[in-house]
């Protein structure tokens, strides 16, 4: 299948050869935007009739993300970056922040807490964020020639590798319209048996820029399906292989026995975002640097801004087994239905009115207000009383009225802020509210400019939908009594660039923390040789009282020669480890030589790195819904303190970059305890290679 997409990828890329040899000349490589076949991409002319090269095509773009709200922009750099390479494609993270059940797209859940996001409505892809992208991560780009990047990671052999693939690209109509695409596939067969991963993400983007009309759109379009086996029926296949060899040398990993077979989570979605804003303002004219001709320039005094967002999403769970569900799950709602779906629907209108910073004399920053309207519908499956073998789907509608300002500054060196304000006025949500503002302070200190970030909020939420209800195979709930969640949260970060330091620190209180807990119960008693069992099931709880949790991450790199350290250490602390349990140190260090050969034209670098976090009572994952939860209290035990060191090598030449890796070194020393989910190991050594071309025509 990946390499299916390859090639179709690679003919897209051919098709639009030509066409982006005809874009080019609509813009114009002189300073002047003019001329387009008379200048490289540095304003020196250039003999027309010499044979294009590499330097003489204006490969010039920058990019940029779209706000969902409001569709402020936010410029981002174009991925290119060769440091760090071999970690783009770790399911943990570049420096291991992330718990997942060891195969490549896995789900995930941050142990960094500071790191992980709330629940959103759109609850089962929420631990795919490592493949799964949301309107506001979509890269659009601007660029004076087609520009694409192709992208290809493999690990493993091929019955039990994993594979992804990855293409990105874009090209302009003009200066003004441009239109990509995105795609992102990943394929984990599993070391471990039952276990695979097939992940499509893609995208469709496009955006005109206009003096005074403005449009962003995106379509994304997700479709994940996963084999869920519960993990290992016995972590001693892994930490004591001996005890367990019966005669054999050692297990395979794909001969280990799981808990679970023949079940699937399939996940698709469809997802629709334009924001468009119209502009009222002014031309002025402007002089640039070095040049004696001004140009009339356009400035924006008050926007219009429209904005609407549609998502689509179906969860399917998929289960074949009769027999191993009646054993390993407590309930078994809907019989011996094979099957059990879910789907949620959302169309959210936003209208809003911004007045630019600098042009208004009531507020010399930006101020915009805006409302919002938002119809939410949810499908879950019921069944039919007096009709045990009848089921009939059930929806839940809600509508939320909201209304909200902003006011931000953005110009200037020296301070800048952004504060938002929104409550729920009508509809399911209401008196759901939500304060956050951020900044950053700019200021010299030892001949270096010092930068010191700081955010908080303030957030009265309505607990998600399917904390509230949920009917499903083997859980089932309507929870009508939750309270809304209160968060608050100060948060600050100091960077000195000179000296390569971070150092950030914050806190956050939380009441009726919501969250999935364990409620399974005894099935046979323990003996002298054997341990109790359990037969599972999940419910919903909250915790009334208040937790608090303190963070504080020190980045340090150092650097001699080409000898290089870089450092990462977070402490954290949570008030209550029984409702919410996190690791209080979670450290990385990248030890690497970084070098250039062949004239400086293949630069190098070759090291390894670990990662490491404490022992805690690690979230334990539960397939049915595909969400991590609570341990069973009852069995819980901590993970951690297991060093993953990987080595690798990076190359940069010229515009593609490759690394090879070897991971999981130490594995089969020490503890052999490389689990961060409890009986979910990590995979063991595996050699990893990965490769990224950019072409700018």
């Amino acid at each position: 299948m990946i390499r299916k997409i390859f090639i179709l990828t690679l003919l897209i890329v051919l098709c639009n050869h030509t066409f982006g040899q005809n874009t080019i000349s609509q813009f114009g490589t002189s300073a002047s935007g003019a001329d387009s076949n008379r200048y490289d991409r540095n304003g020196n002319p250039i003999d027309t009739t010499a044979v294009n090269d590499a330097s003489t095509i204006p490969i010039g773009l920058y990019s940029w993300k779209v706000d969902e709200r409001l569709g402020n922009i936010t410029e981002t750099p174009i991925d290119t970056i060769t440091h760090a390479f071999q970690n783009t494609n770790d399911t943990g993270g570049p420096t291991g922040h992330y718990t997942y059940l060891g195969n490549l797209g896995a789900p995930r859940i941050s142990h960094v807490f500071f790191e992980r996001k709330s629940a959103s409505q759109e609850f089962f892809t929420d631990p795919y964020d490592f493949t799964v992208k949301g309107a506001s991560d979509v890269v659009y780009t601007n660029t004076k020639s087609p520009f694409t990047n192709l992208t290809y990671y493999k690990q493993g052999d091929g019955r039990y590798g994993e594979e992804r693939f990855k293409a990105y690209f874009a090209v302009n109509v003009n200066k003004r319209l441009g239109f990509g695409f995105d795609i992102d596939y990943t394929y984990g067969r599993g070391k471990y048996a039952n276990q695979s991963t097939a992940l499509f993400n893609g995208n469709l983007f496009a955006y005109y820029q206009g003096d005074k009309y403005n449009m962003y759109f995106n379509f994304i379009n997700d479709n994940l399906k996963v084999a869920e086996n519960g993990g290992l029926s016995d972590d001693r296949y892994v930490t004591h292989p001996l005890d367990m060899n019966e005669g054999k040398k050692s297990y395979n990993t794909y001969d280990m026995p799981t808990n679970l077979s023949d079940i699937w989570n399939h996940n698709t979605g469809y997802h629709a975002f334009l924001t468009q804003r119209y502009n009222l303002g002014f031309y002025e004219d402007v002089q640039e640097e070095n040049d004696t001709i001004s140009k009339k320039v356009f400035v924006p005094v008050t926007s219009f801004i429209h904005t609407i967002k549609i998502d689509h999403n179906r969860r399917k769970y998929i289960s074949y087994d009769d027999a191993q569900n009646q054993d390993y799950f407590l309930n078994n709602y809907l019989g011996t239905d094979s099957t059990d779906v879910t789907q949620y629907l959302s169309i959210k209108n936003t209208v809003g009115i911004s007045l630019r910073e600098g042009f208004n004399k009531w507020a010399k920053a930006g101020l915009t207000a805006f409302a919002t309207f938002e119809h939410r519908r949810f499908t879950l499956t019921d069944t039919v009383p007096g009709q045990p073998e009848a089921r009939m789907p059930i929806d839940y509608k809600e509508n939320v009225l909201s209304v909200g300002g902003q006011l931000i500054k953005e110009q200037g060196r020296m301070l800048h802020y952004n504060v938002l304000g929104e409550i729920a006025l009508v509809g399911e949500d209401i008196g759901q509210f939500t304060i956050e503002g951020k900044g950053d302070l700019n200021f010299r200190l030892f001949n270096d400019t010092v930068r010191l970030d700081a955010n908080a909020y303030i957030k009265n939420e309505q607990p998600i939908f399917y904390f509230r209800h949920f009917h499903s195979k083997h859980y089932w709930w309507d929870n009508n009594d939750l309270s809304k969640i209160m968060r608050t949260r100060v948060q600050g970060k100091l960077t000195i660039d000179r000296w390569k330091t971070q150092l950030s620190a914050g806190v956050e209180n939380i009441k009726n923390y919501t969250y999935l807990d364990n409620a399974s119960v005894i099935a046979t008693e323990a003996t002298e040789t054997t341990p109790a069992t359990y037969k599972n099931n999940v419910v919903v709880r909250q915790q009334s009282d208040n937790i608090q949790v303190f963070s504080a991450t020190l980045k340090q790199d150092f650097k001699l020669g080409i000898l290089h350290l870089d450092n990462e250490v977070t402490y954290q602390k949570s008030s209550d480890n029984n409702v919410l349990p996190l690791p209080e140190l979670v450290l990385y260090h990248n030890l690497y030589l970084e070098f250039a050969l062949a004239k400086k034209v293949l630069n190098i670098e070759m090291g390894a790195d670990v990662r490491y976090f404490t022992q805690y009572y690690a979230p334990d994952y539960a397939p049915a819904i595909g969400q991590f939860y609570v341990q069973n209290p009852e069995t819980r035990y901590k993970l951690g303190g297991y060093p993953l060191v990987n080595g690798y090598i990076n190359l940069h030449l010229k515009r593609t970059r490759i690394f090879v890796q070897m991971y999981n070194l130490i594995q089969g020393t020490g503890e052999k305890s490389y689990f961060l989910a409890p009986h979910y190991p990590l995979n063991p050594r595996i050699l990893k290679l990965g490769i990224s071309w950019n072409f700018f025509d």
